[in-house]
């Protein structure tokens, strides 16, 4: 840039008419003054010019979070790493190549297979960033896209070695587990190119659709098997109800069969707590009853309780003609 630059003032001293029949002093000398004057004002630009260039390629800035390495052109990559803030080179015999240290989020989501060979899809979040001590290798070796070199290859590799380890319910049962299987088997592959792993979880987990309806069939037929053991246990139960009352009945039956033999008046007190029950009712009806006072066992007075001893002594009554 500079030399063109001389060469454009060149042709502009060249180009300065010369002085032809001027006063005295003129003629040639003065034109030759005016190419020198001309030359001097291009020179002192050209090396203003260097001096600007020089200036502005000699400092940069290392923002907050990134690191800085330096190639130089003669002896290649120097072993310092530069800092945040502002630092100094050499232009155009050094460049700086500037690192984002801070941490940084990549997924992968994979198929893979299983233990008992059901296919998985998984997805994986990874949570990386660079040793600052060793931007001088990872340049040299991997350059500055290093996690699109080395990342996806290692965490696939290393996903599909740990979900073979497991069934495919254990996948769901034991999920904390396998994601921690997966961090320690990649967090140990990293560390062999200077990368470092703050977190990996497992974001995604899902079967095919073959297994998805097999697990919901076998759930759907465990559902039944329980609703059913528990109908057989509700049919137990109300069978011993059934035999349980029947037999509390018999039993009644029995014992007021005895009580009645024993003591006849049993069936009177009987008699006196329905005829209660039958007056209460028949005198809270708006109706008007006409019948006879022995059909509503209502006529507590009369022969009927001689009638019903005598059947019970032997003799002729109700229940022998």
């Amino acid at each position: 840039m500079a030399q063109k630059f001389k060469d454009a003032f060149q042709k502009m001293a060249q180009n300065i008419p010369k002085g032809g029949g001027g006063g005295a002093g003129g003629g040639p000398g003065r034109g030759a003054g005016a190419a020198k004057a001309a030359s001097r004002a291009a020179g002192s630009l050209m090396v203003a010019g260097g001096l600007g260039y020089g200036a502005f390629n000699s400092i940069y800035t290392v923002d907050g979070g990134h690191r800085a390495v330096v190639f130089n052109r003669v002896l290649g990559m120097k072993p310092h790493i530069y800092n945040e803030g502002l630092n100094f080179n050499i232009p155009w015999f050094e460049r700086p190549v500037i690192y984002d240290i801070r941490t940084r989020p990549v997924n992968l989501q994979t198929l893979t297979g299983s233990k008992d060979l059901q296919m998985v899809t998984i997805g994986v979040r990874v949570l990386h960033r660079p040793d600052p001590n060793y931007l001088v290798w990872l340049y040299r070796h991997l350059g500055k896209n290093y996690d699109e070199r080395i990342l996806p290859s290692l965490m696939n590799e290393c996903a599909k070695a740990v979900v073979a380890r497991y069934n495919a319910n254990e996948l769901l049962t034991k999920r904390e587990a396998v994601s921690a299987a997966i961090s320690q088997e990649l967090s140990a592959r990293c560390n062999g190119f200077h990368v470092t792993l703050e977190d990996v979880a497992i974001t995604h987990l899902a079967f095919s659709p073959e297994y998805a309806k097999a697990v919901e069939a076998k759930q759907v037929a465990q559902q039944d098997a329980e609703r059913a053991k528990y109908v057989v246990l509700g049919a137990i139960q109300e069978k011993k109800t059934i035999i349980t009352k029947a037999r509390g009945e018999a039993e009644s039956a029995e014992l007021i069969g005895t009580a009645v033999k024993r003591n006849p008046g049993f069936m009177k007190l009987r008699r006196i707590d329905a005829a209660k029950d039958i007056a209460d009712i028949v005198a809270g009806s708006g109706n008007k009853v006409y019948l006879n006072a022995d059909s509503l066992l209502l006529n507590l007075l009369g022969d009927a309780d001689e009638k019903f001893a005598k059947s019970v002594n032997g003799e002729k009554g109700w229940f022998q003609k």
